[in-house]
């Protein structure tokens, strides 16, 4: 059985709705990586360092990484060699293989999200302004709520202009409580009230939302730390959960935020939003493969349910679905 029919073959135990978002909101990436990729298959007769120099640079545009860019190469080149593969077309499959391994290593799957099975979860959500941090706490309270949970939410971004009321319509529109103090606030303070209330009230998860200024990495520390003291006081494991919210259209600029927040604070998981709006989704890759943080959630579209929880095999057939399934009909 070749490589892409083991992904069909998975992707079988998976929800068709699933895999048409991953599909539907990889596209850009997906048309510019493989658009690039078929074009550069089509020019070459052999696999030589020619070929490789510009598979190398296909795979840089689309913000797979220069680190990982390199050890996939320096992994291609081997295999190729092993395999005896002439034909660049069969150099495709092989490059899929590899990203495959890049991302997932020993892992035969990410770890699920911390959720505690009795008592409170609570989830820190951390990340510059513009990302979409609100939005993504507003989707994954309706998440957590159509599961049956009872979710409340923290307005820790006292700092930010509109920030409070942009949690209270989330909160509205989810019919869930939000636990907030006046704009200018204190967070920690905000943090203890919200730990409380949701303890009273028997809540099953409590998002947090806090600032997202980044003028420099010993503030944003010392604030971090102050909230997350509060909360292992009042729930002593936790915050259950840190999410990094990233802005996937940034590219580089995201695997920048990461490497500092990562310094800064720990950091369990990332939320990749707006991957469906950049043609840069190898953005994905890089973070795993280079920093060792595993991405949690994607966003791949404006409707309240297009926030997914991550899944390595939906995500390289989103990336290679044109390939996949071309396999799949000459079968």
């Amino acid at each position: 059985m070749t490589f892409f029919k083991k992904i069909k073959e998975k992707l079988t135990h998976q929800t068709d709705s699933v895999t048409e978002k991953f599909k539907d909101g990889l596209s850009k990436t997906r048309n510019n990586f493989s658009g690039k990729m078929n074009e550069m298959m089509a020019r070459y007769r052999k696999v030589d360092e020619d070929f490789f120099e510009e598979l190398e640079e296909v795979l840089i545009g689309a913000d797979v990484g220069f680190e990982t860019v390199m050890e996939l190469i320096d992994q291609l080149k081997q295999e190729v060699k092993l395999r005896n593969i002439s034909e660049p077309k069969e150099v495709e499959q092989v490059i899929v293989e590899k990203l495959v391994d890049i991302y997932q290593g020993e892992r035969d799957s990410e770890p699920a999200m911390n959720i505690q099975e009795n008592g409170l979860t609570v989830i820190l959500f951390v990340g510059v302004n513009g990302v979409g941090k609100t939005t993504t706490i507003g989707k994954l309270a309706h998440l957590y709520k159509s599961q049956g949970k009872k979710v409340m939410l923290a307005a820790g971004d006292t700092f930010r202009a509109g920030a409070i009321d942009q949690l209270e319509v989330w909160g509205e529109r989810n019919g869930v409580d939000v636990i907030k103090h006046a704009e200018g606030g204190d967070p920690a303070a905000v943090m203890f009230d919200a730990v409380q209330s949701a303890k009273a009230k028997q809540a099953d998860i409590l998002l947090c939302d806090t600032a997202g200024r980044l003028q420099n990495k010993v503030n944003l520390m010392n604030e971090l730390e102050k909230v997350k003291r509060v909360i292992t006081r009042e729930v002593p494991d936790a915050p259950h959960e840190v999410l990094l919210v990233l802005d996937a259209t940034t590219g580089q600029n995201a695997f920048v935020q990461a490497k500092q927040f990562k310094e800064a604070t720990d950091v369990t998981g990332i939320v990749l939003t707006k991957l469906d709006g950049t043609a840069k989704g190898g953005i994905v890759i890089a973070i795993r493969n280079e920093l060792h943080i595993p991405v949690k959630f994607i966003g791949l579209g404006e409707k309240i349910d297009d926030l997914q929880p991550f899944d390595a095999t939906e995500y390289v057939y989103g990336l290679f679905a044109d390939v996949i399934d071309a396999e799949k009909e000459e079968a």
